[in-house]
């Protein structure tokens, strides 16, 4: 028996496969939106949908901040200990641990 004369031959050869065959690779690897790109741009809008988790996690801290600067101990604190700001009769050491 060869192997032109098998029937898995015949269905490979059959024009309907091969026209199915051909426009599947031409979609999957060949076309603009091929298979490599789309899952380069899944992967960019996942990387952007955890930046924006970042930002809007960043934007409800910073709101309860903001909300809390009415109260001016509030706001000395926040000065002395981010933006290192002291009194005019005291000292500031600054300790970094490494």
């Amino acid at each position: 028996m060869k192997f032109k004369d098998t029937a898995v031959w015949k269905i490979i050869k059959n024009k309907y496969v091969i026209t199915c065959v051909v426009f599947a690779l031409i979609i999957l690897f060949l076309d603009e939106n091929n298979l490599l790109v789309v899952r380069s741009l899944r992967k960019d809008v996942t990387k952007l949908q955890m930046a924006k988790d970042t930002m809007r996690e960043g934007i409800r801290r910073d709101s309860i901040r903001v909300v809390n600067m009415n109260n001016i101990d509030t706001m000395v604190t926040i000065a002395r200990e981010e933006y290192y700001m002291k009194r005019a009769d005291e000292d500031v050491f600054l300790i970094n641990r490494d």
